[in-house]
């Protein structure tokens, strides 16, 4: 078998695998289970660590208002939470060149240098001196950080079998979570060095952002393209990699070739726009709540170091929420989407004990803060429905890119809710932050009602998957058709 690429004279599955060297290996299943093991520990902890990085960036500005950011950069008003907003501006922008980008180009090299260069920028908000420069960072660090998510879930997709999917998307998202529970430690660290030659929270970026950059060049000989390219697989491990997960049903990686066609299709399918409107309506809160987290806790009466450690329980919320849900979603059918739901009931609930709880009830306030962030936890759960029920290569890189629009815009629109006349306590911020999560519920059981219907409906129409013939099933596996074109195409729900 050709070392290079598994390349021959046949007929191809996407650009870099024969049809008929895929087909004919074998494997064993204690070969599928080592391969399975070398997956997971090879590709989980490097795109774990990418996104811990990521989100010890975006925190890293909450935490920096309690080393004087607003101060040293006399921002006034509503500045604040513009320079939150003004990342998701970015985020947005880039969106959407992304999901064409990220097609064309190799996936791993692409990301590698996306890490590499959102690190550089992570640096460049040492330098700022004013509201308008660090809003012109923001927006290009949103622009550095937009394909990491997108990107990691088309990874999954093509190693991973679409039962798989909950738990390994949870598995990177893990870094999120870490980040959230160690990241306000590290903070609290790098608040209590002793200098006088530079702020701290200058420091706070210098260190994030070299720390990032480095990990960029790590990506970048470490990160594969496709099976094809994975330096960890040997050429027969690469080809049954190819082939366990060609009954996902979902097309192969098949770089360089964009499909219009698919894309169209992408707008004008329910399910994109139920996961959109999810999006939107639950990033209310994640907007506002992410960005003035620091604030409401410096708020209860703490000092602004201890308001730090403060954010810690929030991590150890997500990291229980997170294993209890993608654990379920994995072994138990149609369970997804309604775990999701249990995680957002949960923060409402969290939302409630903030807003209604008296001044006086510090610890009832605090553990309503630390419930309301579990929601956040419904990305990679959200993100395995997109790798499980959209077929096609193109039609998934848009769809994604299109929830993480709506992402973006929920980011930007949440923070505006947080009113500076309010400060610390926030209330009309909470308030939309409820209303938001209650929204997203809602779409959530208007996409597991359509599920439910499409897939009866192709039952009567077309009789169940089982009883489809050979030659059409390995047709739809190797197909890069999309999921409403493949009569055996069932929603995972």
């Amino acid at each position: 078998m050709d070392e290079k690429g598994l390349k021959g004279d046949g007929e191809s599955v996407g650009r870099d695998f024969d049809l008929g060297q895929v087909l004919a290996v074998q494997a064993t299943p204690e070969e599928e289970r080592k391969l399975l093991w070398k997956l997971d520990l090879f590709l989980i902890p490097l795109m774990g660590i990418a996104y811990f990085l990521q989100f010890l960036d975006k925190l890293a500005l909450s935490q920096a208002t309690l080393f004087g950011l607003r101060q040293d950069l006399n921002m006034h008003g509503n500045e604040y939470s513009w320079a939150s907003a003004i990342f998701y501006f970015g985020y947005f922008a880039w969106s959407w060149p992304s999901s064409y980008i990220i097609v064309r180009l190799p996936i791993g090299k692409y990301l590698a240098v996306s890490v590499f260069l959102w690190g550089g920028i992570m640096m460049c908000h040492a330098a700022c001196s004013n509201w308008a420069g660090l809003m012109t960072v923001r927006f290009f660090l949103g622009v550095g950080e937009a394909a990491i998510a997108p990107g990691f879930t088309l990874i999954i997709g093509m190693f991973y079998r679409r039962e798989e999917q909950p738990l390994r998307q949870s598995a990177w998202f893990f870094g999120n979570c870490v980040a959230l529970l160690f990241g306000a430690l590290i903070a609290y660290g790098i608040g209590n060095i002793n200098t006088n030659a530079i702020e701290h929270w200058k420091l706070l970026f210098l260190i994030f952002g070299a720390i990032t950059s480095a990990y960029g060049i790590v990506l970048l000989f470490l990160l594969p393209d496709s099976p094809a390219t994975a330096i960890f697989l040997k050429p027969h491990e690469r080809a049954i990699a190819v082939k366990r997960t060609l009954k996902n049903k979902t097309g192969v990686m098949d770089t360089g070739v964009f499909k219009w066609s698919q894309a169209a299709q992408a707008l004008t399918d329910p399910q994109t726009w139920f996961l959109v409107l999810w999006s939107f309506t639950t990033n209310l809160a994640n907007g506002g709540l992410t960005s003035f987290t620091s604030i409401i806790i410096a708020g209860f009466g703490f000092s602004d170091l201890k308001a730090l450690v403060m954010q810690m329980p929030q991590g150890g919320a997500q990291i229980v929420f997170l294993i209890l849900t993608s654990t379920v979603a994995t072994f138990v059918p149609s369970s997804r989407i309604l775990g999701m739901v249990l995680n957002i009931i949960v923060a409402v609930i969290g939302t409630i004990l903030i807003w209604k709880l008296n001044d006086d009830n510090l610890a009832g306030r605090m553990v309503g803060l630390t419930l309301s962030c579990v929601f956040a936890i419904n990305l990679p759960i959200s993100l395995s429905i997109v790798t499980s029920n959209v077929a096609g290569f193109s039609k998934k890189s848009v769809t994604g890119s299109l929830i993480f629009i709506a992402y973006c815009v929920g980011n930007i629109v949440g923070p505006q809710f947080f009113l500076s006349s309010e400060e610390p306590a926030y209330p009309t911020g909470i308030k939309a932050s409820m209303s938001g999560l209650v929204l997203s519920i809602f779409f959530l059981l208007c996409l597991y009602f359509y599920y439910t219907y499409e897939n009866r409906r192709r039952d009567k129409l077309y009789g169940s998957p089982e009883e489809m013939t050979v030659g059409a099933e390995l047709q739809d596996e190797l197909s890069n058709k999309t999921d409403r074109e493949i009569e055996s195409f069932r929603y995972l729900l």
